[in-house]
């Protein structure tokens, strides 16, 4: 380098005694080429002024080969022509370089305001990066860099060959919040026994003559990373061991912080998941009414727990609809679903059934034995519907299978483990079977674990439209027709107390829609005990308008969805419309 070159790397506040200029100019590019971070430094041209020896290791060259060339013969990515053009500094850029990542702070050198060359001091970031493992950087450098030492974004501390401070620049005074002054021309020793440091990476370096990085917590309370690094002279000893001081508070702040993002984003996963399965389900099922939405949600949560449950309802109301439900959302969903109905099954079959039986266990058996429905089920689910129905010496060897989790095969001695998870129904009060001894107490409470009611379609009457509309839909496509109710038809629908529930609904909407010869389905066309339940009402239908019977329909369907939700919003959701068209149509009706 040049003297005026040189100059810009001079430094009055060295703190040496004793030596001229040159050897000023020498001991402080011996500083800057022993400095643990690779610097590079080019002139106004953009070739290169300055390389230290670790940036010339990294690119696998030599100094002297390096100087007076342009930056992009070795760094083909450099950016210090930006920082030329720009004249602002770029902190805490994230690069590669032969093989490892570094943070590079860029900072242009001014002379009295103009910018005369541009500098990049990197550090090594690798181990930080293992450390940290899922942090997509590492932690940042803020700050500026107005020359290569004094003005370098990371801490330097410097030494003699005894541990005698002798130099400290002023981002080390920012990073740590010791003044310069407290620890200049003070040994370091003395330091750490007055408590500005824990520990000292200088006298760790004097004792090994190696480089060493350990974590310091200074008397501010701050933590940080230091890196000392020994220069050795021709004798063998260490002359001066530069120490490069990072922050890393940030770093543990991001650790903190992403450990915080991890927790949120498994909740919002979990929250997703659930609404996924509700749309899943809502695709499938025909759900409109508040109490099923509420049964459907609760399908969902305990498909997640592999606990027994056990249905309660009349019949035709949608139990075996509720148990597909949990075994699709449960981790069971990839193995077989069985129902069985215990009211279809022989009493003296009822075992063999069950567990299965053995090669010829008794007269007329399969000489190849049969599978139970247990084994057949392993790693899925068994639905057991009108589980009242079950006779007491069946109920008793289930509630042995359940306990124990095993089965025997009639007329065999083997033991087979089984794993599977029942949901039982029934529509009787199981709790008067019990008190009268028509059913096992103790098998009572092993699958009575979670209850769960589903209520009979006369108690969720806002959800007849819904499934009048879906099944004759689904009836029409299957027969290829393309019939409707009339608006006193759907009314007297709608006010059916459908004893036999969904099912029944089901079939009537199937049978009416095969037998009507026309495309509208009038009120001649239901059935009988459907008809029959309104026949006040068939005057006030045939003396009206078509207009005064959609309203009068229209009305009542409201005034009923508002009795049993008690607010508009409530009865929009279920009735499927938004809730202004509810308000708007309550003043039309005059309902309160």
């Amino acid at each position: 380098m040049t003297k005026s070159e040189n100059a810009n790397f001079s430094s009055p506040q060295l703190g040496i005694h004793g030596m001229d200029h040159k050897e000023h100019i020498r001991l402080q590019h011996c500083i800057l080429d022993s400095t643990y971070n690779p610097i590079l430094a080019v002139d106004a041209d953009g070739k290169i002024l300055f390389c230290n020896q670790a940036m010339a290791r990294n690119v696998r060259s030599d100094v002297v080969d390096m100087l007076g060339k342009n930056v992009e013969e070795f760094f083909s990515s450099s950016r210090l022509r930006m920082v030329l053009q720009s004249g602002k500094t770029e902190a805490v850029q994230k690069t590669k370089i032969g093989g490892k990542v570094y943070m590079s702070n860029r900072t242009p050198i001014l002379d009295e305001g103009r910018v005369i060359g541009a500098v990049a001091v990197l550090q090594d970031v690798s181990e930080l990066e293992s450390i940290a493992d899922e942090l997509e950087q590492t932690k940042r450098l803020n700050s500026e860099m107005k020359g290569i030492i004094d003005s370098c974004f990371d801490g330097i501390y410097v030494t003699d060959g005894k541990g005698r401070t002798i130099r400290v620049n002023t981002a080390y005074e920012r990073i740590t919040g010791i003044r310069r002054e407290d620890v200049l021309n003070r040994t370091t020793r003395e330091l750490v026994d007055e408590g500005f440091f824990s520990e000292s990476v200088t006298l760790l370096v004097l004792e090994s003559k190696r480089p060493k990085t350990l974590m310091q917590t200074v008397k501010t309370g701050r933590r940080v990373m230091a890196t000392g690094t020994p220069i050795i002279d021709k004798d063998g000893e260490v002359s001066l061991v530069v120490t490069s001081v990072r922050d890393v508070s940030e770093l543990y702040n991001l650790q903190k912080r992403l450990i915080k993002e991890e927790q949120l984003r498994t909740e919002y996963q979990h929250e997703l998941e659930k609404l996924r399965q509700i749309r899943d389900t809502e695709s499938t099922v025909v759900i409109k009414s508040k109490k099923m939405q509420e049964i459907n949600k609760l399908a969902i949560r305990l498909a997640q727990v592999d606990t027994t449950i056990m249905v309660h309802g009349e019949s035709g109301v949608g139990k075996e609809v509720f148990a597909d439900l949990v075994h699709k959302h449960s981790p069971r969903r990839d193995k077989p679903c069985i129902k069985i109905s215990c009211v279809t099954i022989p009493e003296h079959l009822f075992e063999s059934e069950l567990f299965g039986y053995a090669p010829a266990a008794f007269t007329g058996a399969s000489k190849h034995g049969k599978v139970g429905i247990f084994e057949a089920a392993k790693g899925g689910t068994i639905f057991l519907d009108e589980i009242g129905e079950m006779p007491l010496p069946a109920q008793a060897k289930l509630l042995r299978v359940l306990q124990s989790k095993e089965v025997t095969r009639v007329g065999s001695n083997t033991v087979v483990p089984v794993d599977v998870r029942i949901v039982a129904a029934t529509n009787r009060d199981l709790k008067k079977m019990v008190a009268s001894g028509q059913f096992r107490k103790d098998l009572f409470f092993r699958l009575n674990v979670v209850p769960v009611v589903i209520p009979p379609l006369r108690e969720r009457k806002e959800a007849i439209p819904t499934f009048v509309y879906h099944f004759l839909e689904k009836f029409n496509q299957q027969y290829g027709f393309s019939k409707q109710l009339s608006p006193r038809a759907h009314a007297l629908m709608y006010d059916h107390d459908w004893p036999g529930n969904v099912r029944e609904l089901i079939n009537t909407i199937e049978r009416i829609v095969v037998t009507t010869g026309g495309d509208i389905i009038s009120v001649k066309d239901l059935p009988e005990n459907i008809r029959s339940g309104h026949v006040q009402s068939k005057t006030s239908v045939e003396e009206g308008s078509l207009r005064f019977t959609l309203e009068k329909v229209e009305k009542q369907i409201i005034e009923d969805a508002l009795k049993t939700h008690g607010s508009t919003h409530k009865t929009a959701r279920a009735l499927g419309v938004n809730q202004s068209t509810i308000v708007r149509k309550m003043k039309r009706y005059g309902l309160s």
